[in-house]
């Protein structure tokens, strides 16, 4: 069965400072942040070898391990930067990518399972690769996505791996975003932009013929497919059209006419499906919960083996993260909010579960803390799910007065969910309440929740964050004199806005590779972002339009009004979000003796990924939050 993901982690009390007590003993900070010691467990195709990666020379590097053996080789020599993914090409062969220092450039690679006849496929200058299909049954060719050509869209080109030749399939008349094969590799579907806010889906019956447009829709209205049916007529589609969460249909593709109405969740959007090409159906469909994942099922086998492994793996999320082609042989994930997870294989036909490897075994689930799912109203009357996590020995019932943590996630276009989180738990160690909120325009709510936040930042996106601090500190579990904030990206521009707009709210703030300014972070977005201008400018602002309002928002205009001490963590590489960001915040602070610590990372990008350079900015957050919250 194949994962499809679309729209391409109380016992002792205490006292008088409200913090751990002595005998809840301080974990070692590089646990929390260090690489595991073996993560992304994958089977071949044929059920005969493991993959994983492993650290290296600090880097992860990709080590294949045959099925029923202790003994592994190491097939990747990287010393420079993690390896960002792989995949099993086929039997004998792993594709994996890899990018420069954070640029977010990937390029693809592939490698023998015995280390032999490495080929870098696509090492292109300033070039990004996208997988557009795998083509499973088919060994020796992929087909890839390279903005070779223009480095503002992707071409699609079919890659053969046995002598690295490219076939350009199709050339991106500039407004192409995706491409859609069929079950036999073919490129049926194209989705456009069109108008700078529409998308528009093209379709075509077979590789011969030309793209048609079959629906064109506002942006806010999704169509998206999620493969086709067996016989490559008909294909599942998540939409939102007429309803405000996404349902799962059968649709016609070359009408984009629902035919039915397979599943609809009343709270939740789907966030993917299961189908499997040794069936030829549909097998289930998943919605991310409050707490863990909901599934409902179209194939009672399946279900019922998903009931054995719960059975057998009783109180963890568990998600199949890799099958054989037999899909009888799978490795199975097992994790949850106190645990990084463990691997396992699982023999479907024997029932059989054997434990591989744990992803972090120096990390002891009675050690970490629970995450308490939580909701709170907004001040306008909106319900906004969140995430509590406390100090070890402190429950809901007996939390007063803690120091607090207010951690809003980036995106903003995404969503926290509950689940072991290494930052959450490393801040509850070192004694802080963490709260997590899915403030309007998080996804995965429906349509309407999205929408509530365009053109909202720093407004009621922002006072949903504030409200649920008032809401912790109204529950007496927050200390109101010791209210940090920290996030990254999103995050760290909602940092940003948090102590520039609410000044008294925050003792201090950390703001990790966040924007302070939209009209820079509008004109310095990657190339390949240009062809969604026109909806950023509807999401977050019209740097012309809304001129006012953007100079009213942007924190870099108002860092007068700061009264907190900052700390300002940024990669020199960050595509997304541009140096430039945290440059003109801290040349700002620094000109109205603001108090203010700058990191900047070389090597980096958006967000750290090297090992050492991830524990020097847990270890300065660790120092700058114990200066400004500790009593």
């Amino acid at each position: 069965m194949k994962t499809l993901k679309r729209i391409l982690a109380a016992t002792t009390l205490l006292v008088t400072l409200g913090f751990a007590s002595e005998a809840n003993a301080q974990v070692p900070l590089e646990n929390f942040f260090k690489n595991p010691e073996k993560a992304g467990y994958q089977i071949s195709p044929d059920g005969k070898y493991f993959s994983y990666m492993a650290p290296y020379e600090n880097r992860l590097n990709l080590f294949v391990q045959e099925v029923g053996s202790d003994k592994a080789t190491r097939i990747t020599s990287e010393t420079v930067r993690d390896l960002a993914g792989s995949m099993w090409a086929n039997g004998h062969r792993i594709l994996y990518i890899k990018d420069t220092a954070g640029d977010e450039n990937f390029q693809l690679y592939g490698v023998n399972v015995d280390g032999t006849d490495s080929k870098a496929y696509t090492a292109f200058p300033k070039v990004r690769t996208t997988i557009i299909d795998p083509l499973e049954n088919i060994d020796s060719l992929v087909i890839i996505g390279l903005n070779k050509r223009n480095p503002q869209v992707f071409d699609p080109y079919r890659l053969n791996l046995n002598n690295g030749e490219l076939t350009q399939l199709a050339e991106n008349p500039g407004n192409i975003q995706g491409w859609m094969t069929d079950h036999n590799g073919k490129l049926r579907v194209a989705l456009a932009i069109v108008d700078g806010v529409n998308t528009q889906i093209l379709y075509r019956e077979t590789e011969e013929q030309p793209f048609r447009p079959v629906l064109t829709t506002n942006f806010k209205e999704t169509v998206s497919f999620a493969t086709f049916t067996p016989d490559n007529k008909m294909v599942y589609a998540l939409t939102n059209i007429g309803r405000d969460k996404t349902a799962l249909v059968l649709m016609d593709p070359a009408t984009c006419e629902e035919k039915e109405v397979l599943y609809t969740n009343d709270k939740y959007d789907i966030s993917g499906l299961g189908y499997s090409e040794l069936k030829k159906k549909l097998i289930s469909v998943s919605c991310t919960g409050h707490k863990g994942t909901i599934r409902h099922y179209f194939d009672k086998n399946e279900e019922a083996i998903r009931t054995k492994l719960e059975q057998k793996l009783e109180g963890y999320d568990i998600n199949t993260t890799s099958e054989d082609k037999s899909e009888n042989i799978r490795i199975i994930y097992a994790g949850g909010d106190r645990t990084y997870g463990t691997y396992y294989t699982y023999n479907v036909k024997e029932d059989k579960l054997t434990k591989i490897a744990d992803l972090a075994p120096w990390i002891k689930e009675e050690d970490m803390v629970p995450m308490h799912p939580i909701t709170y109203t907004s001040r306008d009357g909106l319900t906004i799910e969140g995430y509590l996590t406390l100090p070890k020995g402190y429950t809901m019932e007996n939390a007063k007065n803690l120091p607090v943590v207010v951690n809003p996630h980036g995106g903003p276009w995404a969503r926290d969910s509950w689940g072991y989180n290494p930052e959450v738990q490393f801040l509850a160690n070192r004694g802080y309440a963490v709260l997590q909120m899915n403030f309007r325009a998080s996804t995965g709510y429906g349509r309407k929740f999205t929408e509530l936040g365009y053109k909202q930042w720093g407004q009621t996106m922002q006072n949903d964050i504030t409200d649920g601090v008032e809401w912790l500190i109204k529950k007496g579990i927050a200390d109101p004199k010791r209210v940090a904030i920290y996030g990254g990206s999103y995050g760290g521009y909602a940092t940003l806005a948090g102590v520039t707009f609410t000044p008294d709210l925050y003792a201090c703030a950390i703001d990790y590779v966040g924007v302070s300014n939209l009209f820079t972070f509008m004109q310095t977005i990657p190339l390949y972002w240009k062809p969604l201008l026109d909806m950023m400018y509807e999401m977050v602002g019209d740097p012309v339009k809304d001129k006012e309002m953007m100079e009213k928002y942007s924190p870099v205009f108002h860092v007068d009004q700061i009264k907190a001490p900052l700390f300002i963590a940024q990669g020199a590489n960050d595509p997304r979000v541009n140096k430039a960001e945290s440059d003109q915040m801290v040349e700002a602070l620094k000109k109205r003796g603001i108090e203010v610590e700058y990191m900047v990372k070389d090597n980096e990008g958006h967000g750290f990924h090297n090992e050492e350079n991830k524990f020097d900015f847990y270890r300065a957050m660790e120092k700058f939050l114990d200066a400004h919250l500790k009593k």
